[in-house]
C-alpha cells in the first residue's frame, strides 16, 4: 500500500466570498483549494448545475479518485458502465481509471463539492475551459492538455442515452 503524504503545514482556509468563480448560470464553478496549496494532497471545487444543465462530458482520471458530495439538488452521475442519481447527503467516490461524468438531474439543480486526491492542479484547466465557452479558444485544445491534469476525454453510449 502507498501513502501520499501531503506536503504542508497550515491550515488552508477558503472564504466563499473569496472564492474564485468560474463561469454563470446555469453552470458555475467555485474553486476552493488546489493542489498546490494543500501539499498535494488534494483539490477542490463547489460545482452548481441549474435546470438540468451538464457538469462534466465522459472522462477517467489516471492517478487520483474523484468523491462528489451532494450539497443539494440531483445529479446523475456516470460511474463506470452505471449511471446514478445522487440526491443531497449523498456521496459517490469514483476510483482512479473509472470512466465518470455529472450533470444535474433533468429538470433538476445540483450543487456538488468536488475533491480530487492525490491533487491535481486545476484550477487553470477550469479556466481553460471557461475560455472555450467564451470563445477564446478552440474545444480541441482540451485534448493538448489531457495528460497535464490527467483528464482523458471518453465516449460512454450509457451517459448518451441516460441524457435528455
Amino acid at each position: 500500500m502507498s501513502l501520499i503524504a501531503p506536503d504542508f503545514d497550515e491550515s488552508v482556509v477558503v472564504r466563499s466570498a473569496e472564492a474564485e468563480v468560474i463561469g454563470q448560470a446555469p453552470t458555475t464553478i467555485r474553486l476552493l483549494a488546489d493542489s498546490s496549496s494543500t501539499g498535494g494532497a488534494l483539490s477542490t471545487q463547489r460545482v452548481t448545475l441549474a435546470g438540468g444543465a451538464d457538469g462534466a462530458r465522459p472522462h477517467r482520471h489516471d492517478g487520483s479518485a474523484e468523491l462528489f458530495f451532494m450539497l443539494d439538488g440531483a445529479a446523475q452521475l456516470l460511474s463506470g458502465e452505471q449511471v446514478v442519481t445522487a440526491e443531497r447527503g449523498d456521496l459517490v467516490v469514483v476510483p482512479p481509471g473509472l470512466p465518470h461524468a455529472f450533470a444535474a438531474a433533468p429538470g433538476e439543480d445540483a450543487d456538488i463539492l468536488i475533491v480530487i486526491t492525490p491533487g491535481v492542479e486545476r484550477f487553470e484547466y477550469f479556466r481553460h475551459l471557461e475560455r472555450i465557452a467564451y470563445g477564446q479558444a478552440p474545444p480541441e485544445s482540451l485534448l493538448d492538455v489531457q495528460e497535464l491534469y490527467d483528464t482523458f476525454f471518453l465516449t460512454s453510449q450509457v451517459w448518451d442515452d441516460a441524457r435528455p
